[in-house]
């Protein structure tokens, strides 16, 4: 389906970019982030649009975020992660494969683990449980999940809820145990750029996206973004650092797509599966605390680098906090995009041999 594309250029995006609903959710969100600015809500662009959204879809306001505008904003995110892409990376590459073997156990672990806990205490059938054990990538899983015949709404309101939980408490608890100079990314100043340094990135990022795209790669957006650019900036062919406080328009942009996936949901949707996600939420935090410690002996990063490569949250909703405080981005990103793509093959693979076993 064209609304599908990563990059959907059609008639009815174009239409949604100047409609009421996205009219609404810029209306709320903007405010919203400002009064979460002045009472020092760390990340308090993303925050504010996020709850706000959530709340007025739930109470049956319609809301839309135009796919168009999410896709420019996930480009220029990743433009932005590109910023930090440099030679000095490869000389860590090859602590990655002990970090990504690591996530392939993580991720196996949770969906087991967490699918046991949803099919005896929520009644969740099996199919359903595997789905949302998932540690992330809700729109692969919901593919998936359609195709096996699985419930879609608890498949979804399990991932959203636990999304709205993971990236609602993480900044606080970075924030509070982790001393960062938040302002510094804003105070940099970017001057003497080329222009044409950036049109060759995005240009070459979209042409990178639509190919990903086409072989069906997950986060086709971010992927393409951050190979192009990474290309690019280390092949000094091309360099472009984004001006700072383009981050707080991708904060509040994706804290409003967040809010507007609730457009379909009600209160008592959420109600019936808030303990049960919550407490699914809980194990996944404490197994990606275990991975994260155990990562920590192979690597050396910052605790909470390894933690928030390991939180069960989306893939780009994660990377704006990981930019935000300064915790390697490119490390954090790279990690969820291996997990995504090892979600979409142990998920069938777990559901094919448990299959087996039955029959």
């Amino acid at each position: 389906m064209q609304n599908n594309q990563a990059i959907p250029f059609n008639k009815e995006n174009f239409k949604l970019i100047f409609s009421r609903e996205f009219a609404l959710v810029l209306a709320l969100s903007v405010p919203s982030a400002i009064v979460a600015e002045f009472f020092n809500v760390p990340l308090a662009w993303f925050l504010g649009p996020m709850l706000i959204t959530s709340l007025a879809s739930l109470t049956g306001f319609k809301t839309k975020m135009p796919r168009l505008i999410l896709s420019s904003t996930l480009i220029l995110l990743g433009l932005y992660i590109g910023n930090y892409i440099d030679k000095s990376l490869f000389s860590q590459i090859h602590q990655w494969a002990w970090t990504s073997l690591i996530m392939l156990i993580y991720i196996i672990l949770s969906v087991l683990i967490v699918s046991k806990y949803l099919q005896k205490f929520s009644n969740y059938d099996r199919k359903t449980s595997i789905f949302s054990a998932a540690p992330g990538a809700l729109g692969p899983l919901m593919i998936l999940a359609e195709d096996e015949k699985s419930d879609l709404s608890q498949v979804a309101t399990s991932h959203l809820i636990r999304l709205i939980i993971i990236i609602t408490v993480f900044p606080f608890i970075v924030n509070s145990f982790y001393e960062v100079d938040n302002f510094k990314i804003v105070n940099e100043m970017v001057d003497d750029q080329n222009i044409y340094h950036l049109i060759i990135l995005i240009m070459s990022s979209v042409i990178l996206i639509l190919f990903f795209d086409k072989l069906k790669i997950p986060a086709a957006l971010l992927a393409g973004t951050l190979f192009a650019s990474g290309f690019f900036q280390i092949s000094e062919l091309a360099t472009y650092k984004l001006p700072p406080d383009i981050i707080d328009y991708c904060l509040l942009i994706l804290g409003a797509s967040v809010g507007c996936r609730f457009a379909d949901k009600t209160f008592g949707e959420i109600a019936r599966n808030a303990l049960h996600s919550f407490v699914a939420t809980l194990l996944l935090v404490i197994l990606g605390l275990i991975a994260a410690f155990v990562a920590g002996l192979f690597i050396d990063k910052n605790f909470f680098t390894l933690l928030l490569s390991y939180c069960p949250g989306g893939i780009y909703e994660v990377a704006v906090i990981a930019i935000f405080f300064d915790l390697d981005p490119e490390f954090v990103s790279f990690h969820h995009i291996i997990r995504l793509l090892l979600i979409l093959f142990i998920v069938p693979l777990i559901l094919k041999l448990m299959e087996k076993r039955q029959n």
